[in-house]
């Protein structure tokens, strides 16, 4: 049965993605596990890409061989969480990532939905200070949805508030768990990054500025 398609819709994870955070989390835990005695490294930090605050926690304390109480955990979650927002509310158009304003531009010239999929909690704030709020028709967060990447809810979520079918929708991810995310939401995937971090990806790149609309639009017939 022919039918015409809907234009398809983008869906975009924000750290790694859009703009570059993944310093302020590396720097905010680092100041954390140092805090208890023990080191983190960059490695371990590439572990943590797309992962919530409270996992993130539990697998940094388990590295330093630390156990706390759910209370303890709440409270340095938070002291994180603070040291992070410290250093993202001075963040600026600079740190949005090659490619991104571009590919936002176009895409919203040429009437295409625009999304946020992302599992940080400070989304607004971000989106605020690096002035790329207005490029988006609906934004799904950490605040917003109830189980993590790679649980497909936040890309799930995302169609639906775009009214848009999940076979049209075309996810950029940094992330393992957000691939998997987007494959379970049986959503294409591109992939920003290194091809053997991203298993599943339908296309791996760089950055934003290494696709195009017709490109974008070439995968969805694919």
């Amino acid at each position: 049965m022919q039918h015409t398609k809907e234009p398809i819709a983008c869906i975009f994870d924000l750290d790694g993605v859009l703009v570059d955070t993944a310093v302020y989390h590396y720097q905010a835990w680092k100041q954390l596990a140092n805090s208890l005695g023990f080191d983190f490294t960059e490695l371990q930090n590439e572990q943590l890409k797309g992962v919530n605050r409270m996992r993130s926690l539990d697998m940094i304390l388990q590295w330093g061989g630390i156990e706390k109480s759910s209370a303890e955990k709440e409270e340095l979650a938070a002291k994180k969480n603070e040291q992070y927002v410290a250093m993202i509310s001075k963040m600026t158009v600079k740190e949005v990532l090659p490619g991104s304003l571009e590919l936002l531009t176009d895409l919203k010239a040429a009437g295409i939905k625009i999304a946020l999929g992302s599992a940080s909690k400070n989304s607004s704030l971000i989106l605020e200070r690096t002035e790329l709020a207005h490029f988006f028709d609906a934004i799904v967060d950490g605040n917003s949805v109830t189980s993590s990447k790679p649980d497909p809810e936040v890309f799930l979520k995302a169609a639906e508030l775009l009214n848009t079918a999940k076979e049209n929708c075309l996810v950029f991810e940094d992330a393992l768990a957000g691939v998997q995310a987007a494959l379970a939401a049986d959503m294409m995937v591109v992939g920003i990054g290194k091809t053997e971090h991203l298993p599943g990806a339908h296309v791996v790149i760089n950055d934003l500025s290494e696709i195009t609309i017709s490109e974008i639009e070439a995968l969805r017939n694919h």
